[in-house]
């Protein structure tokens, strides 16, 4: 069995999400813990699988996409075999950047990253919509990205601790403030 997270750890992944290129010795000052100490955790939590891998932003212009869609795509079957088939394929795409299976009137949705809309047409006309299990396709420009890291729940009230300390460090503060005035 895992063993479970401790604040700790929590704090590490949070300073990891924010920048995946700090050092040892400034993640340890980071989160208070000898560089020792917070090397030991990090390999744990790289071990068993909490940190799954350390990724650059790129900027996507700088690399030639001009375009990023999401592609809804409803199947003509709820089989196994079109699921799977599917998703193959989508996943040996290059442009396709995430695919999720989804629940409701879609099957998929596909975030889809292009050079212009030639290419985005393309792809839809011609290697997605191609296909014997997609029954239909609805793309939707994306106009803007912005991404925040996943938010960490560390207990099982689902509320992030991170969250609950500060908002009673303010209260706290607030606290203070009023008992100053009042003296």
């Amino acid at each position: 069995m895992k063993k479970p997270l401790d604040e700790i750890d929590y704090k590490i992944v949070r300073a990891l999400q924010e920048n995946a290129r700090l050092s040892n010795k400034e993640l340890a000052a980071k989160v208070h813990l000898s560089p020792s100490s917070c090397l030991e955790r990090a390999r744990r939590l790289k071990d068993s699988g909490v940190l799954e891998k350390f990724c650059t932003a790129v900027d996507p212009k700088a690399i030639g996409i001009g375009f990023q869609a999401i592609i809804s795509a409803k199947l003509n079957g709820h089989t196994k075999d079109n699921y799977e088939t599917f998703r193959e394929h989508a996943l040996g795409c290059e442009e396709v950047v995430a695919l999720f299976h989804v629940t409701g009137a879609n099957d998929f949705l596909i975030h889809v990253a292009v050079r212009d809309a030639e290419h985005l047409r393309k792809l839809i006309l011609e290697v997605l919509s191609a296909r014997a299990e997609v029954e239909q396709l609805e793309t939707s420009m994306i106009l803007e990205e912005t991404r925040r890291p996943l938010p960490i729940f560390s207990d099982s009230s689902g509320q992030a601790t991170a969250a609950r300390a500060e908002s009673a460090a303010i209260s706290d503060s607030k606290v203070r403030a009023f008992k100053t005035r009042l003296r």
